[in-house]
């Protein structure tokens, strides 16, 4: 469906504007409907040079100007990505229709089942798993819809990982990430009334379940089922479930499932999100990805990820394409490198850590069907991009959003790249920097990164802070959501990362963020992985410490001349200031379980120091 705003008056600006909204219909834009919008555009009454394009409907614009042969008048400034913030009335028109019920599985797997059924459907199947030993399990669209349906199909399952977030999509049953188990804190704090575990788990669940009076069920998952008491066994169970099942009519504002904060800057958080924020929502993280139903996706990330949520079940089965997941007990970089030489993986999503370790092996490989890469959870530096393309001929496309939403901000396919920044505004996402007071600010000016949540809240928000409303009223000012994350957007309207609210560093009055004296330090050949925090100084109040992991081969290089030329070399690399005036090497940086640095606990450390 194609809808234009009303051209606003030509007293208030100097060109004839007209700022037009293309929303994708449920089918693909073609034919007379796309080449009729052409005529328009084509028309003396859209002479436009801004124009809002959403949810990747440019495919059907040029469907029919290559098809047709309709020309239009300076098609490169109509067809462009424009990153303003939306009046009201747009934003409204920009969100995706919200139906009372909704569940993913019957809702957007079981289309795609019915598509494939017709002969309709392209690709290579919806799931590809590869085991550590080799072994291969391809699923299609209609085996996918059969396992999270039929419980005995359930028993065709390899990792209880998968099968659990498949299974709970269908029962519209809440689910929490895999890291609640290893972690007595959090299992203590979500108080979970069942779980599923294999053996390992099992006993340190068995240690803490006094913590936790809501747990009633405790059902052992695993090759090797033996009795354990209190447990009961799920191949048991399996034996006496119906051989169908029907998906639960869920509402779409229920709660779906529930991740845990990272913990960068403090305790982790429970955050709540519903079937519809991330069965819905993560329609605009599929057109920011620009994926296709041809795709075979790779995304790197522990099943206990928001992350494996993003971009390893909604976003590709929204797509229409074939998730694909290597096991991997140990990270492994060459297997990495083995697997996307081997295997027919056009789209690539990994965090920038597997970047910086895959990129320094990359010459004796090539990656023949690699179209698409993509980096989230921590800016990646500008250096291992520019590597990364010269060896690859592919482009890191750097994502930015949160455990509490869907994809903000992207270097979307078709715009300009500029390395080290996160791009721009996701179309229909409503993201900008304010500063202190609430005002937005001008190009260039530090300030809060925020998603304004009125007067329309963005469907891939989440729902709050499970048991804790001050938290979640602590992020909610206003007009906006707070993401804690600070930045500024350049003239040309991208985004740029300065850092945690927490990691800025004020040093004799200068405000000093800690990503780019990251990126400099990185960017020299000794460099493998660096962490920049405030450290205490009596005459500036504090400085900027780095803590640098060196490169195999440097690690026996002098420490003091390598200290001296760091910082000669980050001083020529960003303003003089800004230069580590304490460096020390480490064997390894702390990190949280999703591989994020833990810049708090270096600064606390730091800080610490005083009180001794």
């Amino acid at each position: 469906m194609f809808k234009a705003t009303s051209k606003p008056n030509s007293s208030s600006c100097k060109h004839r504007l007209v700022k037009a909204s293309i929303l994708e219909s449920k089918y693909e834009a073609r034919g007379p409907l796309a080449v009729s919008t052409l005529s328009l555009f084509r028309s003396q009454d859209f002479i436009s040079r801004e124009m809002f394009i959403l949810n990747g409907s440019v495919r059907a614009l040029n469907w029919a100007y290559r098809s047709h042969n309709v020309k239009l008048p300076n098609l490169r400034n109509i067809l462009c990505i424009c990153s303003r913030t939306f009046s009201d009335e747009a934003w409204k028109r920009s969100q995706p229709f919200v139906p009372k019920y909704f569940n993913f599985v019957g809702d957007v797997i079981d289309q795609w089942t019915s598509k494939e059924q017709d002969g309709l459907k392209v690709g290579k199947g919806a799931f590809w798993f590869v085991q550590a030993d080799g072994t291969e399990v391809v699923w299609s669209f209609k085996e996918l819809s059969d396992l999270a349906k039929n419980q005995r199909f359930r028993k065709t399952l390899f990792s209880k990982d998968w099968r659990e977030n498949y299974c709970c999509v269908t029962e519209g049953t809440g689910m929490v990430d895999d890291q609640l188990s290893r972690n007595a804190s959090r299992f203590s704090m979500f108080q979970p009334s069942a779980v599923f575990a294999d053996h390992q788990v099992a006993s340190s669940i068995d240690q803490i379940a006094d913590q936790c009076p809501s747990l009633k069920t405790k059902v052992l998952v695993g090759k090797d089922e033996k009795y354990r008491n209190g447990w009961l066994s799920f191949q048991s169970l399996l034996k006496k479930a119906s051989s169908s099942h029907q998906c639960v009519r869920s509402r779409s504002e229920d709660v779906f499932c529930v991740f845990f904060t990272s913990g960068t800057t403090g305790q982790p958080k429970m955050v709540e999100h519903t079937h519809a924020s991330y069965g819905i929502g993560h329609s605009y993280t599929v057109k920011a990805f620009d994926l296709k139903e041809s795709d075979v996706f790779w995304n790197i990330a522990d099943t206990g990820w928001a992350k494996t949520a993003w971009s390893s079940m909604f976003t590709p089965w929204i797509a229409g394409c074939c998730s694909f997941v290597h096991e991997m007990p140990k990270f492994d970089a060459s297997l990495v490198l083995q697997t996307l030489h081997k295997y027919p993986i056009s789209t690539f999503c990994a965090p920038p850590t597997v970047y910086r370790l895959i990129t320094q092996d990359l010459q004796h490989y090539s990656f023949p069907h690699l179209r698409n890469c993509l980096s989230g959870g921590e800016p990646l530096n500008p250096e291992v991009i520019s590597v990364w393309k010269k060896k690859t001929n592919v482009s890191i496309r750097e994502i930015y959003g949160q455990t509490e939403t869907t994809i903000l901000c992207s270097m979307l396919s078709c715009i300009l790249a500029k390395p080290g920044s996160f791009g721009k505004p996701v179309p229909g996402i409503p993201v900008t920097i304010i500063d202190d007071e609430g005002k937005e600010t001008p190009p260039g000016v530090e300030g809060h990164i925020v998603l304004k949540v009125k007067p329309c809240r963005p469907i891939g928000l989440f729902k709050g802070y499970t048991n804790n409303p001050d938290q979640t009223a602590s992020v909610f000012k206003g007009d906006y959501f707070y993401t804690g994350d600070r930045g500024y957007k350049d003239k040309d309207g991208y985004f740029w990362f300065v850092g945690r609210s927490d990691d800025i560093i004020i040093s004799s009055g200068y405000r000093i963020g800690p990503f780019e004296v990251e990126s400099a330090l990185l960017e020299h050949f000794a460099v493998m992985e660096a962490a920049v925090v405030s450290s205490p100084d009596p005459e500036r109040g504090e400085v900027v410490k780095a803590f640098v992991v060196l490169k195999e081969k440097y690690r026996d290089t002098d420490h003091d001349i390598l200290i001296r030329e760091l910082q000669t070399h980050v001083k020529s690399h960003t303003a003089p200031y800004k230069y580590p005036r304490k460096i020390v090497f480490v064997e390894e940086l702390p990190k949280t379980s999703s591989g994020k640095i833990k810049r708090k606990e270096l600064r606390l450390k730091e800080w610490q120091k005083i009180k001794v």
